[in-house]
């Protein structure tokens, strides 16, 4: 009796062995596409913004004088 089931695990350990060294890999490798990314930017409040500060202050020194 032991030696049959020695057998039987002996066998279905091979089986299970040769099935497993049987397999087959790919990688597909596609090439990556880079596309252009256009941003646009307003910085027109902020100059603005400076350009209000730094005549503010001539208006003001012009009005206190």
């Amino acid at each position: 009796m032991k030696l049959h089931m020695l057998s039987r695990l002996l066998c279905l350990t091979l089986l299970f062995g040769l099935c497993s060294a049987c397999t087959k890999h790919e990688v597909d490798v596609k090439p990556v596409e880079i596309k252009p990314i256009h941003i646009t930017i307003d910085v027109n409040v902020k100059v603005d913004r400076a350009l209000d500060d730094f005549f503010g202050d001539i208006d003001e020194a012009a009005q206190n004088e």
